[in-house]
């Protein structure tokens, strides 16, 4: 049996995708598993064993485009066609990925029903519709019953994915106990006040912890971080953008604390089993909150339980993460350092 997953999404995305792939993995051994994923986002993928080929796509945006991108995507769609696919799963909700859903000739396809955004049109080329309600769920969960509705793969999805025996040693790992605090992110909205997050990095060095400031690698977001190491003071170590993430894994695997925003990086401390304190704004906590390990999530008060899903989401979108005070951030670090 041939399965194709479509995830045409952010990094994160793609980790969250890691639990589904297991199952299916798990009830049916003799599958051959491939993920599609954006060009840039695959190697998240890299501490994942239950997939067996791994194609990338071009990727969308106007800026990143080139005069190769229309042989990229013929060769793609060419090599997508040859597989022969039995099924073909399209989790991201975007055009782009029912499209390729539908001109990989696979026999079978599926993707979300139970989406108010998914016209007539669209909803007529798909062979399967499941109406899981995931607007009130985990993304995990999305992924994860999305297909169990039509594939056989076992009742709750597990933890998320990046094994151990993929992590990498970072250069200069810590040699006491450490912490990691990853503050930036390229969503501007999402980012927590810098002064805030020096407070809590020397609160930490206090009680005698060594920290690391991780970031990504633009260049933004590696200012930010080294601009709140140099700030907090003491034995403090930046990454400075420059890790892969196999090497990310080796680090904050070996934390005794993880504390961040809504990012992969953040959902990568959970695949690591890292206690960890995930900072949430204006994404929806209780869809992106770190899934299955030891943690602790600080936001603004949650729109009304109540209220019809789609107005609760977008209430729950124009939050502030200002709102969060540092002492809520401290709290949650020494209940799971305690």
């Amino acid at each position: 049996m041939r399965l194709l997953f479509i995830k045409l999404k952010h990094i994160g995305d793609l980790l969250l995708l890691t639990p589904t792939l297991a199952a299916v993995k798990a009830a049916h051994p003799d599958a051959e598993i491939t993920v599609l994923a954006r060009r840039g986002t695959e190697p998240i993928l890299a501490g994942c064993p239950h997939i067996d080929h791994l194609r990338t796509g071009p990727a969308p945006e106007t800026d990143r485009r080139g005069p190769g991108q229309l042989r990229q995507s013929i060769q793609l769609l060419r090599e997508l066609r040859g597989a022969q696919f039995d099924h073909v799963f399209e989790l991201g909700d975007n055009d782009r990925g029912r499209w390729l859903s539908l001109l990989s000739g696979a026999r079978e396809r599926t993707t979300v029903g139970w989406n108010p955004r998914l016209g007539p049109i669209w909803r007529a080329t798909f062979h399967h519709l499941p109406d899981y309600n995931w607007w009130i769920a985990h993304r995990v969960e999305k992924d994860f019953h999305t297909v169990a509705a039509v594939l056989p793969i076992g009742g709750e999805p597990g933890p998320l994915i990046f094994d151990r025996s993929r992590w990498e040693s970072p250069p200069h790992l810590p040699a006491k106990p450490f912490a990691v605090l990853h503050p930036a992110t390229r969503w501007r909205q999402k980012e927590w006040p810098a002064d805030r997050w020096v407070e809590v990095g020397r609160h930490l060095v206090g009680r005698g912890m060594h920290l690391v400031v991780s970031s990504g690698p633009d260049p933004a977001e590696v200012a930010t971080a080294e601009q709140i190491a140099r700030a907090i003071g003491g034995e403090v170590q930046p990454t400075g953008g420059r890790l892969t993430w196999t090497q990310m894994a080796g680090l904050i695997g070996c934390a005794k604390l993880f504390a961040g925003v809504d990012t992969a990086a953040m959902h990568l401390a959970a695949a690591c089993q890292t206690p960890t304190v995930g900072i949430f704004g204006p994404s929806i906590d209780w869809q992106w909150s770190p899934w299955k390990c030891s943690h602790r999530v600080c936001a603004p008060p949650a729109p009304p339980a109540d209220l019809e899903p789609v107005r609760r989401m977008q209430l729950a979108e124009q939050r502030d993460i200002g709102v969060v005070a540092t002492d809520t951030v401290i709290r949650a670090c020494e209940e799971l350092l305690s």
